[in-house]
Order: C-alpha cells, then sequence, then structure tokens
C-alpha cells in the first residue's frame, strides 16, 4: 500500500513541460526541468515593481531515492531545489534555477528531527530558514541585485533546549559580523550572559544563490573567515 500511495503522490505532482533551457513562458511551470515536481509554491514582489512573482521549491524523482528508512517506512530522499520567476506584464522570466541546493524533507535527524525548510518572500527579500528545534536555527537572506539573488544576511542560534548557547549576525551589506557567546553555564533560558563581539571582513566577491552547491550545510561565518583577504 505504501508503495501504490507513493507512486499516487509522484503522478499528482508531474508537470508537462520539462524545459529548463526556456528563459521566459506564460506560465511559472513551464520553467521546470524534467525529471522534478513543484512540492512548494511561494509568492511576493522581489524585483520591487508591485508584480507577484514564483518561488518554486521542486524535489526531483529519481527513483532510486526512495528508501525505506530505520522505521520500515517508504520515503522520498530526493534533493529539492529551487526556481524564482518574475513577472513581467503578461509572462514570466526564469532569474533562478538551482536544481539541488536542500536535502529532502525526509532526511533522518537520528535521536531528533532533521531540520525544517521554510522559504519566504519579505520586504522584497527571499528568506531562506532552517528550524531546528531546541537546537536553534539558521537563516540565510537573499536579494536580487545586478541580475543574481545575492546573500545580504546570515543569522544563527545555537541553543541547548531553552538556553541559548551561541549566536551570530552578519550583514554582507555592511561587512560587519557579530557573535554572542553566552558566559553563564548556569544558565536556565533567559537569564544568559552573553560575551559579544563585533568584527568587519571583506570579501572579493558576492555569494550568489546559484552557485551554492548545498544550502543546508553551507556555513558562511566560515566561508568569510577563509576567503576574507589577508
Amino acid at each position: 500500500m505504501k508503495k501504490i500511495a507513493f507512486i499516487i503522490l509522484l503522478a499528482i505532482g508531474t508537470n508537462v513541460f520539462g524545459q529548463s533551457t526556456q528563459k521566459t513562458g506564460k506560465y511559472p511551470a513551464e520553467f521546470i526541468p524534467t525529471g522534478y515536481v513543484v512540492f512548494q509554491e511561494i509568492r511576493g514582489d522581489l524585483n520591487g515593481d508591485n508584480q507577484d512573482d514564483y518561488v518554486l521549491i521542486i524535489k526531483g524523482t529519481n527513483k532510486s531515492n526512495i528508501v525505506t528508512n530505520r522505521f520500515g517506512e517508504l520515503v522520498d530522499r530526493n534533493p529539492r531545489g529551487i526556481i524564482v520567476a518574475f513577472k513581467n506584464k503578461n509572462k514570466y522570466e526564469r532569474i533562478l534555477e538551482n536544481r539541488d541546493c536542500f536535502s529532502s524533507e525526509n532526511e533522518d535527524g537520528g535521536v531528533y528531527y532533521a531540520p525544517e525548510l521554510l522559504v519566504s518572500v519579505e520586504r522584497k527579500n527571499l528568506r531562506i530558514h532552517y528550524a531546528h528545534g531546541r537546537y536553534g536555527y539558521w537563516t540565510y537572506t537573499f536579494r536580487y541585485k545586478n541580475s543574481d539573488f545575492v546573500l545580504i544576511g546570515y543569522d544563527s542560534s545555537q541553543a541547548r533546549g531553552p538556553v541559548i548557547e551561541r549566536s551570530v549576525s552578519i550583514n554582507l551589506v555592511t561587512k560587519k559580523m557579530q557573535t554572542r557567546v553566552n558566559i553563564n553555564q548556569d544558565a536556565k533560558g533567559g537569564d544568559e550572559k552573553f560575551e559579544e563581539t563585533w568584527e568587519k571582513f571583506v570579501l572579493s566577491k558576492p555569494i550568489k544563490l546559484k552557485e551554492i552547491d548545498y544550502l543546508d550545510e553551507f556555513d558562511v561565518e566560515s566561508f568569510i573567515r577563509s576567503n576574507s583577504p589577508k
């Protein structure tokens, strides 16, 4: 029964267009590459023209990635990706495609659940948020600049239950990084004492979403430290 149900779900999500080389089209679905389906659709104005653009989270349909997890359940471990299409009057233009930059929603989180991917459009920015419950979160904020989606902000919080142990906030526009570390080892939550540091940095080139192979584990702090001119 599980196999039959899963095949039905794939059939429902299958698109009939499948031409990722297409740059413009009447519908955003025309940009979905062959072998992928729409996992989620988000709308919002990303370029400031007061028209709703489309953010499509896509997902592969490779049957070899349909596996049995440790609970004996049939799950789809195909990675997910992203397509952004801007509305231009009566047509759409494909601006971004990164097919496999997100993990599956069915990853094994071990003793805890795997981080949850949440994508939204906020104040003309593309916000990609990973929620990880008692362990914290991390968020990437991209803005459309010079024909690319460029990283302008990164925020993360590492937690131990209700206690925040460490947080990082990086502004890639002002090139400043804030780090806060809890120094109260007896904190119960809400009574942390943070040691705060600020750093300035320089990057030789912008960080573009289309060039990131695997966003789930892209450590912006480490990238900046290793790529800033000495």
